[in-house]
């Protein structure tokens, strides 16, 4: 499936994104104590609640960062499941390699592009993505919910949680893009989380079948 997601196989520099893209994993893991107020295990529950995530299914996270939120989908896809992360730094894949491997967890990472994903049409159960939407300008995002499209199995799930600031009407966009790719039965809510003051949204669908 795509590269080997092996450590030895990470390339040396980054793929070229019109994207924002965090490169140290250590800050990025201490900014997110600091939004979470100590409470991010409990928010990537919640995640993999909304996604609906179970045993035996195979899971995507796109803007995986340093695999807090791949580890708690693989822990709940379990041994039967599959999980997979991407990300547009190497830094931060190198880091989400070094926590799951610390937890004797098996899950592949690769430094990859939401809009230009490197792997099979319906692929994915789940795909999940977490506080990286916002990154993207509009042409990205919506390049990306297609590519999320192509990977999803019929009928699988993508759930996206992120902010949504009035100006930036980012998950507005996402949804647009959404309904443009096929996907149906979309929710949208606030997941009951914040990143310090701004509050933290939800939005998933199913893609059509």
């Amino acid at each position: 499936m795509g590269d080997q997601m092996t450590r030895d196989s990470q390339p040396v520099s980054a793929p070229a994104t019109k994207g924002i893209r965090i490169r140290w994993p250590r800050f990025y893991d201490a900014l997110n104590r600091i939004h979470f107020l100590g409470r991010e295990g409990l928010y990537r529950e919640k995640t993999v609640d909304l996604a609906v995530i179970t045993s035996g299914d195979h899971v995507l996270d796109v803007g995986c960062g340093t695999g807090n939120l791949t580890i708690a989908a693989k822990l709940r896809a379990g041994v039967e499941g599959q999980v997979y992360g991407i990300d547009a730094a190497p830094e931060m894949v190198r880091e989400a390699e070094r926590k799951a491997a610390a937890k004797q967890l098996e899950i592949r990472f690769q430094v990859g592009l939401i809009e230009a994903l490197d792997l099979p049409d319906d692929e994915f159960d789940v795909v999940l993505s977490s506080l990286m939407l916002h990154h993207l300008p509009k042409d990205l995002k919506q390049r990306g919910i297609a590519e999320i499209a192509r990977v999803l199995k019929p009928g699988g799930r993508f759930l996206a949680v992120d902010v949504d600031p009035w100006l930036l009407k980012n998950l507005e966009t996402v949804e647009e893009a959404m309904r443009t790719a096929g996907f149906r039965e979309i929710q949208r809510g606030r997941t009951g989380f914040k990143t310090v003051w701004i509050p933290i949204h939800y939005l998933g669908g199913r893609i059509d079948s």
